[in-house]
């Protein structure tokens, strides 16, 4: 696969990569909670408030999405990812609420070539999430397919 920056060669094990930043607006979450998670935290800012969250926060499925833009951005679109076979872990460490501003970075725990297709290399990631404060609001692990430099899809 030609012209993508990133290849299953260019991931280094115990190297991080920066997702960059992403405000997250009262808007969008109310947007996000009215089509996916219509709990009242996630639609009423009064109502975030009375719950444990302590204000209008993100559902833990918009703190997902909000991760895979941040990765789609900072690498994947431009690698030659063949997707994931699922997620090992994802955890919701605290809330993200109305005016946060997130900032990502994914590092590469491990990495081998598929023994079937060794045209396929399998890397082991973990990515975090952190709020203004520095606070972890959200892990998360698993594997991502790619191909190697030579390979085409």
């Amino acid at each position: 696969m030609t012209g993508k920056t990133w290849a299953y060669e260019d991931f280094v094990e115990g190297a991080s990569l920066d997702l960059g930043t992403k405000l997250v607006s009262a808007a969008e979450i109310i947007e996000f909670a009215q089509e996916f998670d219509a709990q009242p935290m996630h639609l009423d800012e009064a109502a975030g408030k009375a719950s444990i969250l302590g204000g209008l926060s993100a559902s833990g499925w918009h703190t997902c999405a909000m991760f895979m833009r941040m990765l789609c951005d900072a690498f994947l679109l431009d690698s030659t990812s063949q997707g994931a076979p699922g997620v090992d872990q994802v955890r919701w460490k605290k809330p993200v609420l109305a005016g946060d501003i997130l900032r990502g970075n994914t590092t590469v725990l491990a990495k081998r070539l598929s023994r079937s297709k060794p045209h396929l290399g399998l890397v082991t990631l973990r990515s975090e999430l952190f709020n203004q404060r520095g606070e972890g609001v959200f892990e998360l692990e698993n594997t991502v397919m790619f191909l190697t430099r030579g390979a085409s899809a």
